[in-house]
């Protein structure tokens, strides 16, 4: 008699190829690396149903170094090859993997109609402020006043904000993560992969060579407590190193006062609630960069609707059923004209 057994749970290292990590010693990209496979592992993924498809870039190596399938596409298209390859097989679990160059300079295109078209993948956006595989020019997400090859007197452009972007482009999951909180990072990948529907996530990543610390005004140790804020939903909006720094907001002006809870007459009451279904309170956290506020981390937003494959299931199955007859016909019928 035949004995059917469960598979063997995968590790995090089954996930692993055997291709040589070829990333600059130091560069956040290990981390997030690690935080993928482990989130694979926790939610049982298998490496025959997976898929990582990348553009061009430091970030864009990912594919390679994953036991999945894996597709390396051209400059800044990976979230069209993404889409296709979602269409052709709705059972496929599918990453894109981008940094910030690829993502939102000459794919800032694709990645909009991605994201408004809701296609049920993950979107990691790797965001190191800077072009690192060729050389250390200024992005789209560099800050003003960046000096680089590309900008040797300064950048005089405005930063793009990335989740300000998804935002705006109408995605339906919009978190951020920091590239060396592995404690936190493997839940945000999660809840982005439980989601269906584009699920966008910026990852904060330092890039050693070309824009070393970039971020450390709010991620290093001896200030990340009261300089970055973990959003959960349904919890009140609390950061600092004693936990008794909260966010209050200032209705009137429509944007957070940073208040302390126990000081000044304010008590937790004042303090405001998390809600990841608000798309306006996502859009105040996501610009919080300035004035003493705390860069926000965590899902900003999160509010399901239909998917684009949904719809397009819908769609074909009401084109089967319609009594379309001569399909030449069809296509023919309207408002159309011969040209003689």
């Amino acid at each position: 008699m035949n004995e059917v057994t469960s598979p063997a749970k995968l590790t995090a290292k089954d996930f692993a190829s055997d291709q040589e990590v070829r990333w600059c010693p130091g560069c956040g990209d290990y981390a997030i690396l690690k935080a993928v496979q482990k989130t694979l592992a926790d939610i049982e993924a298998t490496t025959e149903n997976t898929v990582f498809i990348s553009g061009i870039g430091c970030a864009a190596r990912f594919p390679y170094y994953m036991a999945t399938y894996g597709f390396h596409t051209i400059h800044g298209r990976a979230p069209a090859f993404a889409t296709g390859i979602k269409l052709a097989n709705p059972d496929l679990d599918v990453w894109v993997v981008s940094g910030d160059g690829d993502a939102l300079s000459i794919g800032g295109n694709h990645l909009l109609h991605l994201l408004r078209r809701n296609v049920d993948l993950q979107f990691l956006l790797f965001n190191n402020e800077i072009y690192g595989l060729t050389k250390g020019q200024y992005s789209p997400t560099s800050r003003a006043g960046t000096r680089s090859p590309s900008t040797p007197k300064g950048s005089i452009e405005s930063p793009l904000s990335a989740t300000q972007f998804a935002l705006g482009a109408g995605a339906r999951f919009v978190a951020r993560g920091i590239d060396s909180q592995q404690k936190l990072l493997p839940g945000l990948l999660q809840r982005a992969h439980a989601h269906k529907g584009t699920s966008f996530v910026e990852i904060f990543q330092n890039c050693i060579v070309y824009n070393d610390g970039v971020f450390d005004e709010f991620t290093a140790k001896q200030v990340a407590a009261d300089r970055q804020i973990f959003v959960e939903h349904g919890k009140p909006l609390l950061f600092g190193s004693e936990n008794n720094k909260g966010l209050r907001l200032n209705r009137e002006a429509m944007k957070f006062e940073v208040v302390t809870v126990g000081e000044d007459g304010f008590s937790l009451e004042d303090v405001h609630v998390h809600d990841e279904t608000n798309r306006n309170l996502a859009t105040l956290l996501a610009q919080m960069d300035e004035g003493g506020l705390p860069v926000a981390t965590g899902i900003l937003y999160c509010n399901p609707a239909p998917s684009y494959e949904q719809g397009l299931a819908g769609l074909t199955e009401s084109l089967q059923s319609d009594d379309v007859g001569d399909l030449n016909a069809l296509l023919r019928r309207g408002h159309t004209w011969t040209v003689e």
